[in-house]
């Protein structure tokens, strides 16, 4: 009981759904309550103590009916072995045990021994360890053990013996073999799946979700951006998570103790009263400027659905965009679908020669006085500028009046300072330069951001 609940608790959590270890325990203790007859029940009890949200419900939900129709073919065939061996404790079952595997695999495929099956297959399931398994491409693999568990090498030593003879019987003979292998695989092929959909389907997602975040943003294909916007969301919400709970726990300050032990001088310094020193942490703010010109585009959708995801911990947050001039892009993101928004800068703004000089130029006039000593600027850009000025005047004034400003480069630094790249001149006005060429870069450098806000 106590292994059927965790190997439940494990699967859950390889669909990432978060289980501490008290919440283990609480699901433990749910089902020593309740037990194992009611699944209506038990399952209902179980989202209440393991799901936390109405996702984490709906992937519970279908784990339970996944792992726990496993478990009652598991607790029939159970049951019929032990009235089995109950039935045949009269000393014959010795002879018989010592009977002909193969006979005995060709009985099991036989209609009207289906629960006989169910608990081969099951038993073979353990004994090939089939609750490991992680890939769909594994299933093959647990297949052909857990045949060999419940004895496909005698069965095929048979099939070779009787494909050695000639004359009808051997080939009728060879056919009940190959007959009855081909069940037993069948059987155990889909006991593998099933086993793969509660154990590996979330362990593949969390591959694909790696591949995709380490994959170069210029590399991706349309069939990849519906799983690049749900894994921007679930770094979102890690982020923002993290994020929180630091603040809220440097919100309280550290514990002053020279003030504590003045105010609990009348309790002999017992401190009743506990004063905590408080220091002032900004709430980030953050500008971020993007070239959307054609070497850089497809990395701007990317930083800016992920700020916009976090939203929730960057309420102040401003989006510019230019190619030659550049304008204000908050409201367009801010009211439009995210997909249309894009399309819609760059649109207006990804046309014309890029000119770095004439985009600082253009927010000297219209958008200076959004920086202030808390604002981090994140510039997002090639630094290729097609031999203009770069107007260092300009953005060295930016970036001394910002708490600090980030360089974000798709170009890798071998090229940084190469043809028309202007990058080691802007380089003495940044606190960072980074090459960013995958989803992983930017959540590093977004979490580096949000970390000196905390």
């Amino acid at each position: 009981m106590e292994r059927q609940i965790s190997n439940f608790i494990r699967a859950l959590r390889s669909s990432d759904v978060k289980v501490s270890t008290g919440e283990a325990l609480d699901a433990a203790r749910t089902v020593a309550m309740i037990g194992y007859g009611d699944r209506g029940l038990l399952k209902d009890s179980l989202a209440c103590v393991l799901a936390k949200s109405e996702a984490e419900k709906d992937v519970h939900d279908k784990l339970f009916d996944l792992y726990f129709a496993a478990s009652n073919k598991r607790s029939s065939a159970q049951n019929e072995a032990e009235d089995r061996e109950d039935g045949e404790g009269d000393g014959e079952s010795g002879e018989q045990d010592a009977g002909d595997t193969a006979e005995q695999m060709i009985a099991l495929t036989q209609p009207g021994n289906e629960q006989a099956l169910a608990t081969a297959v099951e038993r073979a399931a353990e004994a090939a360890g089939l609750n490991d398994i992680r890939f769909s491409t594994q299933t093959a693999y647990y297949a052909q053990q857990m045949v060999k568990a419940m004895g496909g090498e005698a069965l095929q030593a048979r099939l070779l013996e009787a494909l050695q003879r000639s004359g009808a019987e051997a080939d009728a003979d060879a056919q009940r073999m190959i007959d009855a292998r081909r069940a037993l695989t069948m059987a155990a092929r889909e006991r593998a799946e099933r086993a793969f959909e509660v154990f590996g389907a979330g362990e593949t997602e969390k591959f694909r979700d790696d591949v995709a975040a380490t994959k170069r943003l210029t590399a991706l294909e349309a069939h990849d951006m519906a799983r690049m916007k749900l894994l921007i969301a679930k770094i979102a919400k890690r982020l923002a998570v993290k994020h929180s709970r630091r603040r809220k726990k440097t919100s309280r300050g550290i514990l002053d103790v020279r003030r504590t032990m003045r105010a609990n001088a009348g309790y002999d310094g017992v401190p009743f009263n506990v004063i905590w020193r408080q220091k002032k942490r900004d709430r980030p703010k953050i500008v971020a400027i993007c070239d959307v010109s054609g070497s850089v585009a497809a990395y701007v959708r990317f930083l800016l659905l992920l700020l916009y995801s976090l939203k929730e911990v960057i309420p102040d947050l401003h989006a510019y965009a230019f190619s030659y001039r550049l304008g204000d892009v908050s409201d367009i993101l801010e009211e439009n679908e995210f997909d249309g928004a894009i399309k819609k800068i760059l649109r207006e703004f990804g046309l014309g020669s890029t000119s770095y000089g004439q985009a600082w130029s253009d927010f000297k006039t219209d958008h200076e006085t959004v920086i202030d000593r808390r604002t981090t600027i994140i510039v997002l850009g090639d630094g290729r500028s097609n031999y203009g000025d770069p107007r260092l005047d300009l953005f060295s004034g930016f970036a001394g009046r910002a708490k600090q400003t980030i360089w974000l480069n798709p170009e890798g630094p071998a090229l940084w300072g190469t043809g028309d790249s202007v990058i080691p001149r802007y380089a003495p006005y940044c606190n960072q330069m980074s090459h960013v060429a995958t989803l992983k870069d930017l959540e590093r450098a977004i979490d580096e951001i949000l970390t000196t806000y905390s």
